[in-house]
């Protein structure tokens, strides 16, 4: 399996060795050892949840830059939907599409546009026979990557079908090859605006397809300063944007899901509430549902931690947007779903998650981490540096903990010895 390419971050220096992101980050990937945190590649999601909790800013997201794409003939923006969301009496998403061209990108490219491509697919998809319901959103990378680590059972739920993002790229270089026939892909890069860490980890790291069309991934709040100085420049903007409400809603927390015209449908947002969603699908305690959309960040795509604002600010001005625009700009006549839409490549874990290779010696070993836990005192403080009793437990078999990082069980043995030596052997 190749290495998977994280874009959230640690910086050392800045790290105080608190408790805060370990408490809250929903795979454990997160230990302090040596008086710092320590993130577990193989266990991160790019949630970007460490870095909304971390008091010190010791967790951030890496991303690229504009700049670094100089040498490219032509350049296309795809901006997220939640871009819209940022800037204060917006009444047109052309000011901030022209915005982008006057920023140096060649063309833009809606992911918005593709999201009301994809939904009218999805439809289509799900009038097939023999899915394996409830279908999942694979739109959101951070849960799909959890579904793989924590829920491998429920792989197979997951929406077989590119991401936005993708069918984005796809389409943004097909149009601008037709434009411009003395163009080659070579020759042309395409940047995804994005909202979070976890699709600036897509782009490394494509979900059901071998190789990503998106070149790199640029942060909202990086771009947010350039964008809103040249959007005050413009007076007459170009007639440029494509999408409709449907692409617009897909910004937020339920914008794919009931888009679907169905009711049989959930939607739920923060990373926490999807954990209880999933425990629940793969318990079987969820009935009659067809779809379910899920969003790692509070409030969905607005709520990822590369946005500048408040997420409730952000879905309210998308809200005022919908309101000149259309259900939909993009429609698809062909009932047949089209073979280059669906994933070329299975959506696999990461093997390191494994207590053993050998099946019969992982048994072992889970044998020992429940024995190991029944001993520990079921507190789950934090202050070994996991998470609760039985990460510590886990860590202690891998040989990564003591049982003396445990605070508890080292007071008892120190009371203990004291006891012994001060008194214990004169009763």
């Amino acid at each position: 399996m190749s290495e998977y390419k994280h874009s959230v971050t640690l910086d050392i220096s800045r790290c105080k060795g608190c408790t805060n992101c370990i408490k809250r980050c929903p795979t454990e990937a997160i230990r302090v050892r040596g008086g710092h945190a320590i993130i577990k590649e193989s266990h991160c999601i790019d949630c970007g949840e460490c870095i909304r909790q971390c008091p010190y800013q010791a967790k951030k997201a890496t991303y690229d830059k504009f700049e670094d794409f100089s040498n490219y003939k032509y350049k296309i923006a795809l901006p997220a939907p939640a871009l819209f969301g940022q800037f204060e009496e917006l009444d047109d998403v052309d000011y901030i599409l022209t915005a982008l061209i006057a920023c140096g990108f060649d063309a833009v490219f809606e992911v918005s546009k593709a999201a009301e491509l994809i939904t009218e697919y999805t439809r289509r998809y799900m009038k097939r026979d023999g899915l394996e319901l409830p279908v999942i959103s694979s739109a959101c990378p951070a849960i799909v990557r959890l579904i793989a680590l924590r829920f491998p059972y429920l792989k197979d739920n997951l929406l077989p079908l590119l991401p936005p993002i993708e069918y984005a790229a796809r389409l943004a270089r097909e149009e601008a090859k037709r434009d411009h026939p003395e163009l080659t892909d070579d020759d042309i890069c395409v940047l995804f605006i994005s909202p979070c860490p976890a699709k600036v980890s897509y782009v490394k790291n494509p979900i059901g397809v071998k190789q990503s069309a998106v070149n790199g991934a640029v942060a909202i709040n990086d771009f947010y300063f350039k964008l809103r100085a040249k959007r005050k420049e413009i007076t007459d903007p170009l007639p440029l944007s494509q999408t409709g409400i449907i692409g617009l809603n897909w910004a937020g927390s339920g914008g794919e899901a009931t888009s679907l015209l169905s009711d049989k449908y959930l939607a739920a947002d923060g990373i926490e509430n999807c954990i209880h969603v999933l425990d629940e699908i793969e318990n079987g305690t969820l009935h009659d549902l067809e779809f379910v959309e899920l969003n790692a960040c509070n409030g969905g795509c607005v709520g990822g931690t590369l946005n500048v604002e408040n997420p409730f600010i952000a879905k309210a001005r998308l809200r005022s947007l919908r309101k000149y625009l259309p259900i939909s700009r993009n429609h698809v006549s062909d009932e047949k779903i089209p073979e280059e839409l669906f994933f070329t490549e299975n959506v696999e874990g990461d093997d390191s998650t494994k207590l053993d290779d050998n099946r019969l010696t992982a048994i072992a070993k889970m044998s020992e981490i429940e024995k190991i836990y029944r001993d520990l005192p079921h507190l789950d403080c934090g202050s070994c540096g996991a998470p609760n009793c039985h990460a510590l437990a886990e860590d202690i078999i891998k040989g990564e903990a003591e049982h003396t990082d445990c605070l508890i069980k080292l007071r008892d043995r120190l009371e203990m010895r004291e006891h012994h030596e001060n008194g214990g052997d004169n009763q």
